[in-house]
């Protein structure tokens, strides 16, 4: 963790949260850890203890704009500077950034956010000397900047190159470009609820997706929020929620979530009568797992094992969920440091554990039982691909298309070969933050 001094009494307001954000920033771009490690659980920065929520909300908010908008910021700034960015100071590069998406598209003061930026690299022994330059550029930035994002077609430019290749690729180049569109809006807060989804809308200044999803605007600390304490409701992306729909009637029923952290799927599931067995390799997203089912009021066996690896009971299962490790390509609106931190190296070792954890699944699955597989990546590899794979090498498999009315009459969604694919860009909405869907691919199988 970077050896940062945090905020005493006199300091400026707002500098630690920009010093706090430049340090996450840094850990993104230059240590390569994700945005989840650094603000919560055991690893999270030490300096998000003395924030306020407000201002803590507002940190993450600018991290996550930063990075939702970062090859538009760097055009800028080529633009604005003649050497280009410094090399030699980080922290300099993360002023000049913090400074621009302030300007640019946060509710900041254009004098505040320069101020703060300056300050920021001063307060740093290698940025000092770059305060002049972090000073005339952000101020430049605040009389062009606005001017420069629109000569250019922005939203191509905040997608790594290799994966805006691969999308227009797969999914031509009109999809790609919604896809990559809809990634540039903060998106909303979709939660699953147990019950009335109607009246949890209106308790949460949202509404009912067609899916039964709530979807609402409001931010903040999630534990604050009305039905949170009492269980009514978890946090999950309304494309994440449409898996666990695939099996059907599932009361009764013996069921495992292979990968199940951080347990929507599972929830569902539960909620929905089945005998549910979560199977997790790591302990500490279990124990999350166990503390939502206890504040949700539901049960489920909780199993820490490598999915691959654990035996299962000798009986096996009638219906197994995979919610395979992936690229999480599609997950880019909600957690914008993916696209920077994946390469296009990792997807092929990913497809290769997918694969193994399908023919794990089938080894477990019963006579006649169903298996539904996902992924939250809208790569080929790691969804279509995989299913065709198995399905040439796996006789005792068939799948059962999904029909439109299991997922809320969605046609959309559903491909020709009758596989689930959302994409980012589907659901619109007028106010752009309140449409679109996390990136999800979903199929189902029945063994013979």
């Amino acid at each position: 963790m970077p050896s940062q001094r945090f905020a005493a009494p006199s300091e400026v307001p707002g500098l630690s949260a920009r010093r706090i954000a430049a340090d996450i920033l840094d850990g993104v771009l230059h240590r390569h850890r994700t945005l989840d490690d650094q603000l919560d659980g055991a690893g999270a920065h030490p300096g998000l203890k003395i924030l306020a929520d407000r201002v803590r909300a507002l940190m993450r908010r600018l991290v996550a704009t930063i990075l939702r908008r970062l090859g538009t910021l760097g055009h800028l700034l080529s633009r604005l500077l003649d050497r280009g960015i410094p090399t030699d100071a980080p922290r300099a590069q993360s002023a000049l950034l913090i400074g621009a998406a302030q300007i640019l598209w946060m509710d900041v003061p254009d004098h505040a956010a320069v101020d703060l930026a300056v300050r920021l690299v001063q307060a740093d022994r290698r940025a000092a000397k770059y305060a002049g330059l972090v000073n005339a550029v952000l101020r430049r930035c605040a009389r062009e900047g606005k001017a420069i994002v629109e000569e250019v077609s922005t939203q191509t430019l905040d997608v790594p190159p290799w994966l805006l290749s691969r999308w227009i690729a797969h999914y031509g180049e009109a999809t790609a470009r919604e896809i990559a569109l809809a990634l540039a809006h903060e998106p909303s807060l979709d939660l699953s609820v147990k019950s009335e989804p109607a009246h949890w809308a209106s308790r949460l200044h949202g509404e009912v997706l067609p899916t039964g999803t709530v979807r609402t605007l409001l931010h903040g600390p999630i534990t604050t929020l009305p039905g949170f304490v009492e269980g009514q409701w978890w946090v999950q992306d309304a494309a994440a929620a449409l898996p666990a729909r695939l099996f059907g009637e599932v009361a009764g029923k013996q069921i495992a979530d292979l990968c199940a952290a951080p347990g929507g799927k599972t929830a569902q599931l539960a909620l929905a009568g089945a005998n549910v067995t979560a199977v997790d390799r790591s302990p500490a997203r279990m124990a999350r797992v166990r503390d939502n089912l206890a504040r949700l009021g539901l049960a489920a066996e909780a199993v820490v094992a490598d999915a691959v690896e654990w035996p299962g009971p000798a009986q096996g299962f009638d219906g197994i969920l995979v919610d395979a490790p992936c690229s999480s390509t599609g997950t880019i609106r909600r957690h914008p440091d993916v696209a920077w931190l994946r390469q296009e190296s990792d997807i092929a070792p990913l497809a290769t554990l997918q694969g193994r954890l399908l023919h794990k699944a089938l080894s477990l699955l019963k006579p006649g039982g169903t298996l539904v597989y996902c992924t939250c990546s809208l790569e080929p590899e790691e969804g279509e691909q995989a299913i065709s794979t198995l399905l040439s090498t796996e006789r005792a498999l068939r799948r059962v298309p999904i029909d439109a009315s299991e997922v809320a009459g969605l046609s959309e969604v559903i491909t020709a070969e009758g596989d689930l694919r959302t994409l980012p860009c589907h659901l619109p909405h007028r106010d752009p933050r309140l449409g679109g869907l996390d990136g999800f691919f979903a199929s189902r199988l029945i063994k013979s």
